[in-house]
């Protein structure tokens, strides 16, 4: 554990303490101020961390989702973190099925109110984005040297007094009113995290699980990736996490990554 602060209300110790016996947060990196948890952890991996090596910061100068996109976030009010892990071929897919089943099953806990996944990674609570999940992989010609997890969870924080975000955001306090401990849901989304890594080590598939929490599955959709657009119905998804879309000629096409819009 470094870089305990006073300043902070995340209880460190209480949250070590929580995990002993876990891979994850064995060894935990925390930061008032940060550019990017994932760059830091993905430093501390280059420099040989342990699967389960947690970087967590109160604030992102640098925050970053999927496809380069900011993450905007009230500092010290929500969950900004990274895990280091250092998978096989076979399990990697499965961590970002991991991520977002352990999020939504926090949230979902905590709340008490409906949380689904929109494909890949995105946490909705009451059709509103609650979480972002980013996964990055180090491969060499050996293989994955290592896959750096990040995790942006809004908790105490007011999405709908950011005009950026406000119409597809939300948070824990913003959908009940509550303010919620932080170091109890970051503990509760580790050892869910946890819990998926076990099975995944296991050799167990998180495919059908994580399958039947994607509010995306039997909606038509809009596949945007890059300069290209293709639209269909979602059907289904693979083993490796792609999703399955039919076209209204009956063609299908398996969409490895890109931004899914529902169509109305």
């Amino acid at each position: 554990m470094t870089g305990l602060s006073e300043m902070s209300d995340l209880d460190l110790k209480r949250i070590e303490q929580a995990l002993n016996g876990c891979t994850m947060g064995h060894d935990i990196h925390f930061h008032e101020t940060l550019e990017s948890t994932m760059n830091e952890a993905k430093s501390l991996a280059e420099k040989g961390a342990a699967e389960g090596t947690v970087v967590i910061a109160d604030e992102q100068r640098a925050g970053r989702g999927r496809f380069e996109r900011s993450w905007v976030s009230e500092p010290g009010k929500d969950l900004l973190f990274s895990v280091v892990f250092r998978p096989d071929a076979k399990q990697a897919p499965y961590l970002n099925m991991a991520a977002a089943l352990a999020v939504r099953a926090t949230v979902g806990e905590a709340t008490g109110l409906d949380t689904t996944i929109k494909w890949p990674n995105d946490v909705k609570l009451v059709g509103r984005k609650v979480s972002g999940i980013l996964v990055e992989s180090t491969v060499s010609r050996t293989g994955i040297q290592y896959t750096v997890l990040g995790v942006g969870l809004n908790i105490n924080s007011s999405p709908a007094d950011i005009p950026e975000i406000a119409p597809i955001a939300t948070s824990m306090y913003g959908e009940t009113g509550r303010t919620f401990d932080r170091s109890e849901v970051l503990i509760s989304a580790l050892r869910n995290l946890d819990g998926s890594l076990a099975r995944i080590r296991a050799g167990h598939s998180l495919r059908a699980e994580w399958a039947s929490q994607l509010e995306t599955l039997g909606k038509s959709v809009v596949v945007r990736w890059q300069e290209n657009t293709d639209e269909g119905t979602a059907t289904d998804v693979d083993e490796m996490g792609n999703l399955l879309l039919t076209r209204a000629d009956g063609s299908t096409k398996s969409v490895v990554a890109g931004e899914v819009t529902l169509q109305t």
